[in-house]
């Protein structure tokens, strides 16, 4: 039969989602969510005291590739190959290279770190104290190896990472030490106070040079500020503000020095050959200087007649042409001389007057090829095949330019020789012109030459020395290295958001897994949603501590609980009566004294018919231990409160809890013995109520017997029931569990 119609409190069927009751299921736990956030944030403090402050810092510059327009030759940076664009990728793996770190490394003695030691945190320092100097060869050192420094007045007690310890003095240095295994020595920086550091204790950590250049590129990170510039931003990380600044400036420096330097290379080397040329042609022009006076001084000589210019003017266009192409011819050989002197893969003089576009640009061509041959060299060791096939390259370039000069000069010579010939024939109209002229003229051509080709060579070599002295930079600094007074990590803004979130989340994931995996029926919420055709009659307050009964005097919320229930079990029992025109039953529930919820079942005993006034009540539970024995007792309390007769009856024979409530040596039968023994009668199992209610009477169990089923299903039990329900308004009966089919029992 379903009981749905006779809900007290008809609320089954509502599924709508409470978000008010939800956030109070989770409120009834505050003081675990207070706990936690309290840990939580109290572990996000101790984070931001003793985490490592790490710090960013940035530098930004802007490569220069515009260089024509700072510097004054153009023609000299043409021949190192600057163009007005080039590749960021290449810049960028430029700065980040070994050769450019180490020298960043060499410099501000990267390899050494100090480290002030406190109590539960380590920072890393820039400037401390004291200097370490290392005396060892950079090869001894494989391993980073670390040292502790404590100070002791103007001395320093230094204990390495096997524990032995050694003295050194800070004003005078002492090499004791070092004789005995330290790589390093100690000194005093200028300026420094001792009283300021009593007690101090450092750490040293010494470190490879090349170690601590590849943890350098690690760390350092170079990248343009955006696809379409030029700008490159450097960054690095690190607890010493201090530190990273200096790394990232050095770095700018060697840089932009570094380019510097090249640009200069090609003009020293230039420079170099003209100053030695210009001793050469310096003798040959005074020895042509001094044959000139004395051709005059021996001939008497002093003037040209000026007739001479005019019957001569045929000749001269010739002799112009012909000084013109010995000049060629000169340049020629000079430097073939230089491409045939020079060792190894020097660079060759450049642009020297050769009227020849294709010789200039196979030199210039040679010239960046060794530029770049002498820069890989510096990287790679010599059998490294890039190198070796640049090496090729240069030499075949260099055979190539030997082979162009000669047939350079092969064309010279035949047009020199043809120019010759007509030089010639003009000469034979003008055979009247004395012998003597013609040798002075011979004189001053050869001057002539040897004066063009001083001044050429004057013009570049101030050219060469224009570019080596200009020393534009390449680069722009945008920025030098900047660091924000907000760190890196920890950040407040973060870690404390963070640790209160977890503060709430955790406990909201475990009371949320809690809710999720119990089985247990928690409210009746649970219970409507499990059995909707149950009655709820009440809900029963939960005491885990103590068990709790109540007495006809008790106004406390449990007591009013038990009569609210009791009401509404008559109020039930009532409807059902009048439904079936005979005695009712129902259903009811509660949580009892360990707070485990019961069932119970009312209705007329057996088939007792519609004389009988009483109605019988069953409580139960589906295990033992869910307090049914307390709900028993505190609802005959109630109803023998409200002067009904109540008779109380221990029916589980297995398990007399009920006689825990009273005194057990005041009663000498039971249930038991009624149904067992004939001799046993009403009177003498029916013994007085609890705390001296007359309305309330009670029939324990008796004695545990060893048949308790079949006592309980036989006749005698039905003719008990039916004579109690004739005499007793109400009949509980504390039977034992039943189970439910793998389901808890209703609660109320």
């Amino acid at each position: 039969m379903s009981y749905q119609d006779f809900d007290i409190e008809n609320d089954s069927g509502n599924n709508t989602f409470d978000l008010k009751k939800l956030i109070g299921k989770y409120l009834r736990y505050w003081p675990w969510f207070l706990i936690t956030l309290i840990l939580s944030i109290g572990l996000g403090y101790l984070y931001m005291r003793y985490a490592p402050i790490t710090y960013q810092s940035v530098a930004k510059i802007e490569l220069l590739h515009d260089t024509e327009k700072m510097d004054i030759s153009s023609e000299a940076l043409a021949v190192l190959g600057q163009a007005s664009s080039f590749n960021l990728e290449n810049e960028i793996e430029v700065l980040r290279s070994y050769r450019i770190l180490r020298q960043v490394v060499e410099t501000l003695n990267l390899d050494i770190s100090y480290f002030v030691m406190g109590q539960v945190k380590t920072t890393e320092i820039w400037n401390p104290p004291f200097a370490v100097t290392k005396i060892i060869a950079e090869d001894s050192l494989t391993s980073t190896k670390s040292y502790e420094i404590f100070f002791e007045g103007t001395q320093v007690q230094i204990q390495d990472e096997s524990e032995r310890n050694y003295n050194a003095s800070l004003i005078t240095p002492d090499t004791s030490g070092v004789d005995k295994g330290l790589p390093f020595e100690v000194s005093l920086r200028p300026d420094t106070d001792l009283s300021n550091f009593p007690g101090k204790h450092f750490r040293v950590v010494l470190t490879p040079e090349k170690q601590a250049v590849l943890n350098l590129a690690r760390k350092l990170k170079v990248e343009p500020i955006d696809e379409d510039s030029e700008i490159l931003a450097l960054s690095i990380r690190g607890q010493s503000v201090e530190r990273s600044e200096a790394i990232l400036n050095e770095l700018i420096n060697k840089f932009n020095q570094d380019g510097i330097k090249d640009r200069q290379l090609v003009s020293k080397r230039t420079l170099d050959f003209i100053d030695e040329r210009f001793l050469s042609l310096s003798q040959e022009l005074d020895s042509i200087e001094v044959g000139k006076e004395d051709f005059k001084r021996t001939n008497d000589l002093s003037y040209l007649d000026s007739d001479v210019d005019f019957s001569l003017q045929r000749r001269a266009v010739a002799q112009d042409e012909v000084t013109q192409l010995e000049t060629q011819v000169s340049l020629a050989d000079l430097l073939k001389k230089a491409v045939t002197a020079q060792s190894s893969y020097g660079l060759l003089p450049v642009d020297v007057g050769l009227e020849n576009s294709g010789l200039n640009s196979m030199v210039a061509e040679y010239n960046q090829m060794a530029l770049e041959r002498e820069e890989l060299l510096t990287n790679v060791g010599e059998s490294h095949p890039t190198l070796i096939a640049i090496s090729n390259q240069l030499q075949n370039a260099k055979v190539n330019i030997m082979k162009t000069l000669n047939i350079y000069q092969t064309q010279l010579k035949l047009s020199l020789r043809q120019l010759t010939r007509e030089k010639n024939r003009a000469n034979t109209m003008f055979s009247r012109l004395p012998e003597k002229e013609k040798m002075l003229r011979s004189i001053e051509r050869q001057q002539d030459i040897k004066e063009n080709l001083f001044i050429l060579l004057l013009q570049k070599r101030e050219e060469a020395a224009l570019s080596y002295a200009v020393t534009a930079p390449s680069i722009k600094v945008v920025d030098y290295a900047l660091t924000d007074t907000e760190p890196l990590s920890p950040k407040k803004r973060i870690v404390y958001p963070m640790s209160f979130m977890i503060g709430l989340f955790v406990p909201f994931i475990v009371l949320y897994l809690h809710f999720t995996i119990n089985g247990k029926i928690q409210d009746r919420t649970d219970l409507v949603r499990l059995s909707p055709e149950v009655p709820i009659l009440a809900e029963i307050p939960t005491f885990k501590k103590s068990r709790k009964v109540i007495n006809a005097a008790d106004r406390s919320v449990l007591a009013e609980s038990f009569r609210i229930a009791t009401t509404n079990l008559d109020t039930l029992l009532s409807a059902r009566d009048g439904a079936n025109g005979r005695g009712a039953g129902g259903a009811s529930g509660s949580s009892g004294a360990d707070g485990a919820g019961n069932a119970a079942d009312a209705g007329n005993a057996g088939d007792a018919g519609d004389a009988a006034r009483g109605k019988c009540v069953l409580v139960t539970s589906s295990v033992k231990g869910e307090g049914k024995t307390t709900t028993a007792l505190n609802m005959a309390q109630a109803y023998a409160s409200m002067h009904h007769k109540v008779l109380l009856v221990g029916a589980d024979l297995r398990n007399r809890e009920l006689m825990n409530y009273f005194k057990p040596d005041s009663f000498s039968f039971g249930l038991s013995e009624y149904l067992s023994e004939s001799r046993v009668k009403w009177e003498d199992v029916i013994a007085g109520g609890f705390d001296n209610l007359d309305y309330l009477k009670v029939c324990f169990g008796g004695k545990m017997p060893p048949n308790p089923t079949q006592l309980l299903s036989g006749k005698g039990f039905a003719r008990f029931i039916q004579r109690a329900v004739s005499e007793f308004d109400i009949v509980i009966l504390d039977s034992p569990p039943f189970p439910l089919g793998g389901r808890s029992a209703p609660v109320g």
